[in-house]
């Protein structure tokens, strides 16, 4: 069996508020595998976000272990923590937050320039992908002129520009329609698939979370196997 390409091993991470301590994760164990797609499924205010931030290094644990793409991440400085994410994970948002003063193609481009890609190779590579989700039509458009829907294409073929290992999204259709959340869904699994991501997507919605291969649930603090 593959090593997983994110483990998280006693992860905990407790807040101080006016009431005293909330311990909103306790002793948190979870595993994605290479191509694997898992749904993560909460209520509202449960700490799914909480986990994705400490997940993507975007934010210290309080204890525990957390390994990403084969890296013990726990303990690195604040520069090689940024290096890992920047190389291992792409982000996908309920809101696409791309630059509005940049076309689609320049969005997907952005990072890899940053990553060291020279702007002719990202800007090919950003072409490739936005054609995948039927952007090729839109490439030059800014995002005031894209539709939700196109928006939240561009922000996924951004997430997978630098082709990362893991990629994690937050109720990634949330802000989409019904009929627009579930072609956009498809299109982000068959990505995810094709290229053999390990993928862990935070969803309110049942349906979505059927169509993936495993459903985790965090609730009072604790991950469960299956729906709670």
């Amino acid at each position: 069996m593959s090593e997983p390409v994110l483990r998280l091993a006693g992860v905990t991470r407790t807040f101080r508020t006016g009431d005293g301590l909330l311990e909103v994760l306790r002793r948190v164990d979870l595993a994605v595998a290479p191509g694997e797609i898992v749904a993560l499924v909460a209520p509202s205010g449960a700490g799914k976000s909480t986990l994705l931030h400490i997940a993507g290094l975007l934010e210290h644990a309080d204890a525990g272990l957390i390994e990403v793409g084969g890296k013990e991440a726990s303990a690195l400085g604040d520069t090689a923590r940024t290096e890992l994410r920047r190389s291992t994970i792409g982000f996908v948002y309920q809101f696409h937050h791309l630059l509005p003063e940049f076309t689609a193609r320049e969005n997907v481009a952005m990072p890899q320039v940053i990553a060291g890609v020279s702007k002719r190779e990202a800007g090919q590579r950003a072409e490739t992908l936005l054609g995948t989700l039927g952007l090729s039509a839109r490439l030059n458009h800014r995002p005031a002129r894209l539709s939700g829907g196109e928006q939240q294409r561009v922000a996924i073929a951004r997430a997978l520009a630098n082709a990362p290992r893991l990629l994690l999204a937050d109720e990634p259709t949330g802000n989409l329609d019904m009929a627009t959340a579930d072609v956009v869904f498809g299109e982000l699994l068959s990505l995810v698939r094709d290229r053999r991501v390990a993928a862990l997507i935070a969803t309110h919605n049942p349906d979505l979370a059927a169509r993936m291969d495993r459903t985790l649930t965090l609730r009072d603090g604790h991950v469960v196997e299956g729906r709670a």
